[in-house]
């Protein structure tokens, strides 16, 4: 299986917004010009600054439900679902690394307005990596089918899951990334996900807020929108 890297391509200025709260209808284009200015000064900073990394592993995966070889046994009915059709799950973790968390607590202390664009694009950023590695995985595994990403804290997905699949892809030692006690990633611009891997295709489900376990008190439903992970 061919190496594949973490690569930042893009900070998407509409993801950004959707972050930060904005209610633009027309997104980065409904925007003013100083604003607008401010999120591409944002945009260019970070990906000066950010020094993405990625990690990940292959396993079987058992007819009830475990991956080979490990304790690991996903947990929920949202992502056991997801799993189902599938032959094996890709466990995968990226982050943007220690730069730009330092970034983000340097604005802190200098301005808390521009602290707040840049948690918002980091944000956006680290989607991009996680799209694009997963475009990557795709290439390499074809002509076997992938399943969107799934990550701890989505959904039914138990979040205490998250220091599990840390364990097994060994984060701290190979990206750097570490858990507090509550499994929160640090640095914070790191996400860890499932994806199933299947050798016939797949009927692809869009994420729904529905089963988010936030739905209820999602500021982005209130206002009509969604937060870009559906």
């Amino acid at each position: 299986m061919q190496n594949i890297h973490a690569k930042l391509t893009d900070i998407p200025l509409d993801e950004a917004l959707r972050y930060l709260g904005g209610q633009a209808a027309g997104g980065a284009a409904d925007i003013g010009p100083e604003f607008l200015s401010s999120l591409e000064a944002s945009s260019e900073l970070l990906q000066k600054t950010a020094r993405p990394r990625a990690v990940w592993r292959l396993f079987p995966l058992l007819p009830d439900g475990r991956l080979r070889g490990t304790a690991f046994l996903p947990e929920g009915h949202a992502v056991r679902e997801l799993l189902t059709p599938c032959s094996s799950v890709i466990l995968m973790a990226v982050t943007l690394g220690a730069e730009v968390e330092a970034l983000i607590r340097l604005w802190q202390h200098r301005d808390m307005a521009q602290a707040a664009i840049l948690d918002a694009m980091a944000s956006a950023a680290v989607e991009n990596v996680c799209d694009n590695f997963c475009a990557d995985l795709q290439e390499a595994f074809a002509p076997r089918f992938l399943t969107g990403r799934f990550s701890p804290g989505y959904g039914d997905f138990p979040l205490e899951q998250q220091r599990d699949l840390c364990g097994l892809l060994d984060v701290s030692r190979r990206i750097g990334v570490t858990l507090t006690k509550s499994g929160l990633m640090l640095p914070q611009k790191s996400v860890t996900a499932v994806i199933g891997v299947s050798d016939s295709p797949l009927e692809h489900r869009r994420r729904s807020c529905d089963v988010c376990r936030l739905s209820a008190t999602c500021l982005y439903r209130k206002k009509g929108s969604h937060c870009g992970n559906v």
